[in-house]
């Protein structure tokens, strides 16, 4: 995110929400392991219920909607950044977060809606606008869970922050596995995943309010909230891309692949990589504060941290090796068995995303913003560009998973490298 933005010279400045973060890091972690075991069960639940084949429909669509969402989390962060407590009196920049949601919803509507003619048949070719209508109407209404999430952080709501990632997840596993068995169509179960985003924030919005409405503001004007969401957006899209929004890139540069084994290699890699991804993802914020309080030992606490993601991705994938073919197995009874070399090259890929987890907010506690952004931005493109080889369907996905991550980490581990000590260098 960035922190260039001045607050207005005409105006006080004002001191950001101090929220008290020891509570609000056990309740958003809490609420992220529960969003996380239900992500799983639906992982394993789905394609045990409809099989390989239907479960790859599936899990494109959810990778494409979640790589929206994880683009869209750059308001999220944004939106944090600039949430101020409003001193008595001061009227001013009243709703702007609001307007800013509203306008933001409709331009992703439109834009998904627009662009729907140029990528439909190549991302949905079997349903087409059945599934974009969900899409545009999930990823627009994104854009208010956005807001509302980043004005909650920043007066440190944790509670209402509990309930709305609490809801949207839970609500979210049980449609899908109602439509699972009720109606296991491709455009019901695409609703099923949409419709959770609007209805977390009609639920908890009430309850929340009271904390933002009038008490609250933004230390920015619309336009340079505009400009400064651009800027976050570009990293979160590449952070997408790398995770949730995998299995949207693999269906675009792997076509006529067979969907059994589509289905097969989205299952494994998702099921396998999600553990230290999930938590890697879930700290980011947390590790930032992390490495700014250890500024003098600094380089100690990342070495010794990648160390640890390192051989704890190594034993797991050990374990994958040895233990995952029964595993899956037992988990998809009807369904072709991963070989074990494949499982353990995927948990190992988990472990160098998890580095870059661990690399990315070291550098961003350094408050080099450009370097952050370009680690994931390599880190993505490194992983298409893999995709596109003229290899083999199984040897390209291994390549781009691993190489991936390596280069993110290697580009913040250079910048690291090279900036003088003392005073953190901005970028």
């Amino acid at each position: 995110m960035s922190h260039t933005e001045e607050p207005d010279q005409d105006q006080p400045t004002l001191a950001p929400a101090s929220p008290n973060t020891g509570n609000g890091f056990v309740l958003i972690v809490a609420a992220t392991g529960l969003v996380g075991i239900a992500g799983y069960l639906i992982t394993v639940w789905v394609p045990n219920l409809i099989g390989f084949g239907p479960y790859a429909t599936f899990a494109v669509f959810w990778a494409f909607t979640f790589l929206v969402a994880a683009a869209l989390t750059g308001i999220q962060q944004e939106i944090t950044r600039g949430t101020q407590a409003r001193e008595p009196g001061d009227h001013t920049r009243a709703g702007q977060a609001g307007t800013f949601a509203l306008l933001a919803a409709i331009a992703v509507l439109v834009a998904v809606l627009g662009t729907a003619p140029l990528w439909q048949s190549a991302v949905f070719p079997e349903h087409g606008w059945a599934l974009v209508i969900p899409l545009a109407v999930g990823a627009a209404s994104y854009v208010p869970l956005a807001v509302l999430a980043g004005s909650l952080y920043g007066v440190g709501h944790w509670k209402a922050l509990f309930a709305l990632i609490s809801i949207e997840g839970l609500l979210r596993l049980v449609l899908v596995i109602l439509a699972a068995y009720l109606q296991p169509e491709a455009a019901v179960f695409a609703w099923a995943i949409a419709i959770p985003f609007p209805v977390a924030v009609l639920v908890v919005w009430p309850f929340a309010r009271a904390r933002i409405v009038g008490k609250t503001r933004l230390d920015v004007s619309l336009p340079q909230l505009t400009w400064n969401v651009s800027r976050t957006i570009v990293a979160a899209t590449a952070m997408g891309l790398m995770i949730s929004g995998f299995p949207l890139i693999l269906q675009l540069t792997s076509p006529g692949q067979p969907e059994g084994l589509m289905g097969l290699v989205i299952a494994t890699a998702t099921l396998t990589r999600a553990p230290l991804i999930v938590v890697g993802m879930a700290l980011q914020s947390f590790l930032i504060v992390f490495f700014r309080a250890r500024a003098a030992h600094f380089w100690r606490t990342l070495l010794m941290l990648e160390a640890a993601v390192i051989a704890i991705g190594v034993v797991l994938a050990v374990a994958g090796y040895l233990l995952g073919p029964a595993v899956f197995a037992f988990a998809f009874p009807r369904e072709e068995v991963p070989a074990d070399w494949l499982i353990a090259t995927f948990v190992l890929s988990s472990a160098l995303v998890g580095a870059l987890c661990i690399s990315a907010p070291a550098v961003l506690s350094r408050n080099a913003h450009s370097a952050f952004s370009a680690g994931w931005i390599v880190a993505a493109a490194t992983t298409v560009v893999c995709l596109l080889l003229p290899l083999g369907f199984i040897e390209k996905t291994v390549l781009a998973l691993l190489v991936g991550p390596v280069m993110g980490v290697l580009v913040h581990a250079v910048y690291l490298a090279v900036v003088r000590k003392g005073e953190p260098a901005r970028v």
